[in-house]
């Protein structure tokens, strides 16, 4: 059994940057794919960035593209999304999930293990 917790969320304004954590314990996280999905106002939840168990492997949204980037650290049992650039349009609660496959990771549906969340709000 894997908990996680994300951190890193907050207010920010157009243009500025946050970083947020996906913090996992309860299991051998180096063995989980990591996903970021996001669930905005009035949209369905919507997959944002995925990374391998390795790290070897990222895959990001199109509107995410040049301005997140996913990383982990195993040794910290951690998963980053940094994100720049921010945009209105990223305010939404952001979700970390682990699986423990290497494929399909762009579908919530093959996730095993989600996280409460973090609210990013992006707002002058």
């Amino acid at each position: 059994q894997v908990q996680l917790v994300e951190s890193g969320g907050g207010l920010v304004q157009p243009g500025d940057s946050l970083r947020l954590s996906c913090a996992a314990s309860g299991g051998t996280f180096s063995r989980f794919a990591v996903g970021w999905f996001r669930r905005s106002p009035g949209k369905a939840s919507e997959f944002v960035a995925a990374i391998t168990d390795t790290g070897g492997w990222t895959s990001h949204a199109d509107f995410v593209k040049d301005r997140f980037t996913n990383s982990r650290d195993n040794a910290k049992n951690k998963v980053y999304l940094q994100m720049n650039s921010l945009k209105f349009e990223d305010t939404g609660v952001y979700f970390c999930a682990a699986h423990s496959g290497g494929v399909g990771l762009l579908k919530s549906y093959v996730y095993d293990y989600w996280g409460p969340g973090t609210q990013v709000t992006v707002s002058s």
